[in-house]
């Protein structure tokens, strides 16, 4: 066996010379800057094309990062797969929608839509919710409810109404004597519905009041209730308290017996908590649901193939096959993954390639640090202490040949539009690779340092205001103390899936899967 190795993603830390607020680029960060300067190193690409998105506009997100990181391959992720589905009509052949469709007809119910209105193309895209209500009409479905969760994450942080207007207008076209369609209920994504890793489950229960019981503050259209929120709290789009559309006193579009109701997203982790409140409604305990419907329920992928969850979706997902932590575990190699909550699935479910179980018990140890519950800008250096305190303990215990952590600060308090805050998170990462640095030095371990994606090199938006979303910036690639003689290839288009072929040159195995990009690593 070659060197072990430790891996650290510096999660949403792109790197560019553009000073859009690039709050990388003003950090204090002599750590990073040693590994991007004294070190091999080059930038790789981690958006567009390169993860198996459907062009190179397309920002890069942490998901389809950390499976391009752990499985060595590149496949149609997200947004192209469902369009994919979309353009060939195979998703209305599938039996989750027509199942949908008859149980809709069969009870006289109505076809439900809940997810993310914008096209963001990270979580979901409105083109998709407008396509699937079209199909809705066609089929002579006669009522469809929207439930809408507004982003400024993805998408500026407070173009919510252009996306409400473009869905209405969409609505007044389709209906007629036969059709009515029409929004029911919305908030935040940051405030209802979409919570992950069962970070805060009142969040979803938020969303269970507006979007199913219906007794969210009460407004007469969408655009009031944001304009309104705007106006009493200055919030962003991402922040707006949930509201439910009413008329003449009583909720427009509950979501009640008989109905069907189909998650919009295609992206996983903020999906599987409203997921198991449909699939599990019988047994389920986090909160008092007051109301449990009788509906039939569908994602538009399935969010977690594990727990098949949900029961029944529209598009399949992608198919991954001999990823990274397969392989080791043939070869009996030790691995240990290390995050804070945020992003524990990431190094977990995302990096072997969307599994929720291990390969290996025995050879696969995780190690999740609970993350606060505050507003990542107020706590912008987050858990990076414990993290790298657990991380050097598993070097230290010589029991492990791979070691991998995640440091979310970058793209967790970027995601805040805080500026400030994302720089001193940016740097809470560089202090802590300083004692990881020095940890692998005297372990003598290899030390791979890269990012996922971009998203704290880019603060600004071209107007000046503040810039929430993703980047589309390639990312930082360094090894430190790597085998003697080890060089970076300078030639060449390399992307995160060609890090798995390097991790495993490092440590001494050439024969991965033929399936694989080339090693980053002459």
């Amino acid at each position: 066996m070659g060197k072990p190795v430790v891996l650290v993603v510096m999660d949403g830390v792109g790197w560019t010379d553009k000073d859009n607020g690039n709050a990388v680029m003003h950090a204090y960060k002599p750590q990073i800057d040693e590994l991007m300067t004294k070190w091999p190193h080059r930038t790789i690409k981690a958006s567009g094309t390169a993860v198996g998105l459907p062009t190179d506009k397309d920002m890069g997100n942490s998901e389809v990062g950390h499976n391009a990181l752990g499985c060595g391959q590149i496949y149609s992720q997200g947004a192209k797969l469902v369009n994919e589905s979309i353009e060939s009509g195979e998703i209305y052949k599938a039996a989750a929608w027509q199942k949908a469709v008859a149980f809709a007809k069969e009870h006289n119910g109505k076809m439900n839509f809940l997810g993310l209105l914008s096209d963001g193309n990270v979580h979901s895209n409105i083109s998709h919710l407008i396509a699937l209500i079209r199909e809705c009409k066609k089929e002579g479905l006669k009522e469809v409810a929207c439930h809408v969760l507004l982003d400024g994450r993805d998408v500026p942080e407070t173009s919510a109404l252009q996306y409400v207007d473009q869905l209405e207008n969409v609505m007044k076209e389709l209906n007629d004597d036969t059709f009515n369609s029409y929004i029911a209920s919305g908030g935040g994504r940051m405030v209802i519905t979409m919570d992950r890793y069962e970070a805060d489950w009142s969040m979803v229960e938020k969303g269970w009041h507006a979007h199913v019981i219906g007794d969210a503050r009460p407004f007469a259209s969408a655009t009031e209730a944001i304009e309104t929120y705007r106006k009493e709290g200055g919030y962003t789009d991402q922040y707006l308290p949930g509201f439910t559309i009413v008329k003449d006193g009583k909720p427009v579009g509950t979501i009640n017996d008989g109905d069907a109701v189909i998650l919009f997203n295609f992206r996983g982790d903020r999906a599987v908590e409203i997921s198991k409140c449909f699939d599990y409604m019988d047994t389920f305990d986090k909160f008092d649901m007051i109301k449990k419907p009788k509906v039939f329920y569908a994602g538009m992928l399935q969010y977690d193939g594990d727990l098949h969850l949900p029961a029944n979706f529209l598009v399949e997902p992608p198919h991954i096959e001999h990823t990274m932590s397969e392989f080791l575990v043939k070869k009996g190699v030790r691995s240990y993954a290390c995050s804070e909550t945020q992003k524990f699935g990431h190094m977990t479910y995302f990096w072997n390639g969307n599994r929720s179980e291990k390969f290996s018990d025995e050879l696969e140890t995780w190690e999740e640090v609970p993350s606060d519950v505050i507003p990542f800008d107020q706590k912008p250096w987050m858990k990076a202490t414990e993290v790298t305190e657990k991380m050097i303990e598993a070097m230290a215990s010589g029991k492990y040949q791979f070691l991998r952590c995640n440091y979310p600060n970058g793209d967790m308090v970027g995601h805040t539009g805080n500026y400030e805050a994302t720089i001193i998170g940016v740097e809470a990462v560089d202090l802590n690779l300083r004692r990881i640095m020095d940890a692998c030095m005297k372990y003598d371990y290899t030390l791979l340092v890269m990012a996922d994606h971009g998203n704290s090199d880019e603060m600004l938006d071209k107007k000046g205001n503040p810039k929430t979303s993703h980047s589309l910036a390639v990312v930082p690639f360094a090894v430190y103390n790597g085998p003697e003689g080890t060089e970076v290839k300078q030639d060449g288009d390399f992307g995160l899936a060609n890090v798995a072929a390097t991790v495993c040159k490092i440590l001494g195995y050439e024969d991965y899967p033929e399936q694989w990009l080339e090693p980053i690593i002459k």
